[in-house]
């Protein structure tokens, strides 16, 4: 059966069931229907005298033709962790729906280690992510009203950074002129969409502590330059109220189940390739007073998805890993190898000692930020045992722990080995988590440490807008925030051509922005796109309902 048929066939639990096992009482959610809820801002507040539990983070390989599962494995961790009689829960990203219709597909794991409802999940969901586009798009729309009613804060047109945003991959609104037509149609600019995984707003939504966090971060967003070169901020727009209204529901953590009925918190959708890449702070929070172990995942690669949640979430939020498992399998090693994808399926020892390179780099990396690794390997039928025996050697050689799952064909019960080895390391590994870098360096010297350190470049080039940028940043005195780099999720370099461990190469910076709400500058290098586009076959062409109302075709 394909995914979709799986979610589709499996029982439910009502929501209010899956809540009452880890005591969360019906007044304390907001139904969204039978199967999905949101906690209540008391019981969220009720939680906060309790004791923390174990942080488990899942990331992986840089991503392949090939899959790595990282979902899936979170999923399927969760639910090894329920069998074992833990207390356990998710806390997950939510799906964009631009991946979803384009070329990516769903993001609700897959086979027996799947959240449900997966429909809803990948779809509209609770509204999260049209209430963080509305609040974007009022925000530039009081931008250019302002400009148009007389312009009392001296905006320049030609220097408004705000973009507007659309939950789409649509190539087409990556660079437009705005305003045409007559005088009353507002002024004429150039402007930009980028998609909103990849707002500031989407950011600002995961990284904030509460209701007045978020409010106070969204007063911090810089629009825009007037033109005496000074910034103009959302507060002196007097937009954060409505802002703020727009969200004020949609802050509060979703909670939803797998199809082992483990609860899963599933709240934000930020990218990784582009923007931090991690579920919101809100909802880890909660999970981590909710339950003995929470399980969650960051996004992509863990040059990308590991990094940032390291040296953003983690620092920002004050949250300490105690373990993180390192996902992988024997094709994508062998893609990074050279192997190309009709030929995965064969046994090709060669090319795997040619692409474990790539899960070598990333062992090295976690370690440095010192955190226990367990290096989980979805295992696929096609595997071999001399496969398996050799990524297994090699790990122990790299002084990380190893366990093949197989989660996506039996749940719960292929992720035991893997749940009693991070449940090893979490007794017997001691975590000394710390960041990569001090939030003091200047801003080049904490670019360069995550290009040498983490993605192996010699060095950093800049183009000229980037060198201007970097001063303007630091001269408003925001130097000393973490930086998050947007860079091709497929190489560890800024080349996605580049696979397994690349060597003598440099990292090229062709755009620098603050964002200022979210508490981050943003880093852009190589070809990285805000607005990805379509691919020539979009899943879309294969996604249907039929007169019931069942959906085919969407993973």
């Amino acid at each position: 059966m394909t995914d979709i048929e799986i979610a589709q066939a499996c029982t439910m639990e009502p929501i209010t069931s899956v809540a009452a096992r880890i005591g969360i009482g019906e007044d304390d959610l907001e139904l969204y229907g039978k199967y999905k809820a949101k906690l209540t801002e008391n019981y969220i507040k009720s939680l906060k005298d309790r004791p923390d539990g174990r942080l488990i983070l899942v990331t992986a390989v840089n991503p392949t033709a090939a899959g790595e599962g990282k979902t899936t494995i979170s999923i399927g961790l969760a639910e090894a962790f329920a069998q074992l009689g833990k207390n356990a829960i998710l806390a997950l990203r939510e799906p964009s729906l631009g991946p979803c219709f384009g070329m990516k597909g769903g993001a609700a794991g897959g086979g027996y280690a799947q959240v449900v409802p997966m429909e809803d999940l990948n779809l509209h969901f609770t509204g999260d992510f049209h209430a963080i586009t509305s609040a974007n798009n009022l925000l530039a729309a009081m931008i250019d009203n302002s400009i148009h009613q007389g312009n009392p804060l001296g905006i320049d047109p030609t220097r408004v950074v705000w973009k507007r945003c659309e939950d789409m991959n649509d190539r087409a609104l990556r660079n437009l002129i705005i305003g045409m037509g007559g005088h009353a149609d507002g002024p004429t600019r150039e402007d930009r969409f980028v998609i909103t995984a990849a707002s500031e707003i989407m950011a600002i939504f995961c990284l904030a502590a509460d209701l007045t966090d978020l409010k106070a971060r969204l007063g911090r967003i810089v629009v825009g330059y007037t033109y005496a070169n000074e910034p103009v901020t959302a507060e002196q727009l007097g937009a954060v109220g409505a802002m703020a209204a727009l969200l004020k529901d949609a802050i509060r953590p979703n909670l939803i189940q797998t199809l082992e009925h483990t609860p899963a918190l599933v709240h934000g959708g930020p990218f990784a390739n582009i923007a931090h890449g991690c579920n919101s702070v809100r909802a880890t929070r909660a999970a981590l007073k909710m339950a003995d172990y929470t399980i969650t995942e960051a996004g992509f690669g863990a040059d990308l998805g590991a990094e940032k949640f390291f040296d953003i979430k983690c620092r920002t939020a004050g949250l300490k890993p105690d373990a993180v498992v390192l996902v992988a399998s024997i094709e994508a090693i062998k893609y990074n190898g050279g192997v190309k994808k009709e030929d995965l399926k064969t046994e090709n020892l060669e090319a795997l000692k040619k692409g474990i390179v790539n899960l070598e780099k990333h062992i090295e990396n976690l370690q440095k930020f010192g955190v226990p690794v367990v290096v989980a390997l979805n295992a696929y039928a096609s595997d071999t045992e001399a496969e398996s025996e050799f990524v297994e050697s090699f790990c122990a050689a790299k002084g990380a722990s190893f366990a093949k799952a197989t989660v996506w064909a039996d749940g719960g019960k292929g992720g035991i080995t893997l749940a009693e080895k991070v449940l090893d390391a979490l007794e017997n590994r001691e975590s000394n988590f710390a960041p990569i870098y001090p939030l003091e360096l200047p801003l080049k010297d904490k670019i360069a440490t995550i290009a040498k350190e983490i993605y192996g470049a010699d060095g950093v080039v800049y183009t000229a807008a980037a060198d201007k940028q970097i001063k303007r940043i630091e001269d408003l005195g925001a130097g000393n925030l973490p930086v998050c780099v947007a860079k091709t999720q497929y190489s560890l370099s800024d080349d996605p051509a580049k696979l397994g461990r690349p060597q003598n190469f440099d990292i090229t910076v062709r755009e620098v922005y603050l964002s200022a709400g979210a508490g981050f500058v943003v880093v852009t290098t190589g070809e990285i796109m805000a607005m990805p586009g379509l691919p020539k076959k979009p899943a879309a062409l294969n996604i249907d309902v039929d007169e019931n109302g069942v959906i085919s075709g969407l993973f």
